[in-house]
């Protein structure tokens, strides 16, 4: 296969997508770009205050304009946030302008990786945990719709992971 030239990862948080995608885009010598580090750069705010004042239609609003931006760039790996799934516009743009990868892991695996960062607003209740389960069913349906390869990052390392798409990609 030839070279990628976008790669689109998804999948929830704590999954490893800014990670994976880094490591990712320096083996294939791409950029990489992330939705919500985008979003704020673009809002100078960060993501629990775009919540707290737009609400979470607000942020979809303003990160479905960043992902129909940075899903035009060639040349770069593009981790995405975990609920960009959410709005068909988002799903349509990713599967037809690249190689979308999601990146799974269990609510468990999630909470393991989330539970201290306070930077995540749709964790900040009594049981994020059930939060983050609420979020897998309804989210892991249009993950596996819109990827074109799934991969698990369930107790692995972020170096074998992006090892095993790298091993993917170069099919």
């Amino acid at each position: 296969m030839a070279k990628p030239n976008r790669i689109f990862l998804i999948g929830p948080m704590g999954a490893g997508k800014t990670t994976i995608g880094k490591q990712l885009a320096q083996s294939l010598g791409m950029t990489f770009a992330d939705s919500d580090l985008e979003i704020q750069r673009r809002t100078g705010v960060d993501i629990p205050t775009i919540f707290a004042y737009e609400g979470e239609e607000g942020f979809r609003h303003r990160e479905q304009q960043v992902i129909d931006d940075l899903s035009q760039i060639d040349g770069q790996v593009l981790a995405t946030g975990g609920g960009a799934v959410l709005r068909a516009e988002n799903r349509q743009h990713l599967s037809a302008r690249g190689i979308v990868v999601y990146l799974e892991c269990s609510p468990e695996q999630q909470y393991e990786r989330t539970y201290r960062d306070r930077n995540r607003p749709l964790l900040q209740t009594e049981d994020p945990l059930q939060r983050l389960q609420d979020l897998t069913e309804v989210r892991d349906p249009l993950y596996r719709g819109t990827a074109d390869y799934t991969v698990s990052t369930e107790g692995r390392g972020a170096s074998a992971v992006a090892n095993e798409i790298l091993t993917i990609l170069r099919g």
